[in-house]
């Protein structure tokens, strides 16, 4: 579906990016790949990665933009929304800003790759939509709403939307491993809750996740990868086993565990090998057997959460696969 395309990432310079570009590249081909962001030295630094490469465009813009959207739109195919606001002390102490980027933004999107006639768009969400107790995982959900209706919205356009929701991603900019690793030499790391819990995917995954997205949406399905869990005590012993740790308390906004299906989303969820996939509940969407696919319906009580899992990770896997990523985790 990819081979041959145009396909356009917002928020391309961040960590995302870093691993959706490359792979997509060498796995499908594209006929151009542009990174759309608001950060030109972020943008010049990547555009070193791939001097000789014409697939590669770049193009200088934000989300909050409608009309510069349009532009870099023109002759797109396929949209990855990657870009957010998305460290959930900045969120709650800058709300205004936070709503600009992750509401506002996604509204001038959906309505320029329809505009466009973008053929799918994939937006990338947060374990911190579902359920939402800090203003980036209310952000986020109302997008998630936005990107779903987006598919009633187009009318008899031709643009369809889906939803990516993972959590914490291994080693992206801002996230807890690398900020550990920056720590480790003093010999103490702060632990906000030693009964806090985490998903664990890798941002290979994640792209993983969002080509299967493209291929398999009809329209408004939100995709949950499987993954493991891990407790942050264990993150951290991984990181630097001989290190003290200091309980500091949970943050502004902060959840001790992750959760990415609600016991409100279970009737509309079905399971398949390596994936959950939540349903529209409207239009009777859910109900819909081209969205369905051969999906098994979870149990009505069902919830995914980092505390409940049946999948953990474990501290010698951990370090395995620190010790293979250290490159990639210090660029970022």
């Amino acid at each position: 579906m990819l081979t041959n395309s145009s396909i356009l990432i917002t928020g391309g310079t961040g960590s995302f990016g870093q691993t959706f570009i490359p792979l997509t590249l060498a796995k499908y081909n594209p006929r151009r790949l542009v990174i759309y962001s608001r950060d030109e030295m972020k943008q010049w630094e990547m555009a070193k990665l791939y001097p000789d490469d014409s697939r590669v465009r770049f193009f200088i813009g934000d989300v909050r933009d409608k009309d510069r959207l349009a532009r870099a739109l023109n002759g797109i195919d396929y949209v990855v929304h990657a870009a957010a606001t998305k460290i959930v002390p900045t969120a709650e102490y800058n709300p205004f800003e936070c709503v600009k980027t992750n509401v506002l933004g996604a509204m001038n999107l959906i309505d320029a790759c329809i505009d466009q006639g973008v053929k799918r768009v994939v937006a990338l969400s947060t374990d911190k939509a579902s359920s939402p107790v800090n203003l980036y995982g209310a952000t986020k959900l109302t997008s998630d709403k936005l990107f779903i209706a987006g598919n009633s919205y187009s009318g008899g356009a031709e643009t369809r939307f889906a939803v990516v929701r993972y959590g914490n991603v291994m080693g992206s900019r801002g996230s807890v491993i690398p900020f550990f690793m920056t720590l480790a030499e003093k010999g103490s790391l702060p632990i906000t809750d030693d009964r806090m819990t985490r998903f664990m995917i890798t941002l290979g995954e994640g792209v993983e996740l969002v080509w299967h997205a493209f291929e398999d949406t009809v329209g408004g399905e939100i995709y949950v990868r499987k993954i493991p869990s891990m407790k942050l005590i264990d993150i951290a012993l991984a990181v630097a086993p001989d290190a003290h740790h200091e309980i500091v308390g949970i943050r502004p906004g902060e959840k001790l565990h992750e959760q990415m299906i609600s016991f409100e989303d279970a009737p509309h969820t079905y399971e398949y090998e390596m994936h959950y996939k939540i349903l529209p509940a409207i239009h009777n969407w859910s109900s819909d057997p081209q969205r369905i696919h051969g999906g098994k319906k979870v149990a009505l009580d069902f919830t995914y959460c980092s505390n409940n899992n049946t999948e953990w990770m474990s501290i010698k896997t951990l370090q395995i696969w620190i010790r293979q990523n250290l490159k990639m985790i210090g660029k970022i």
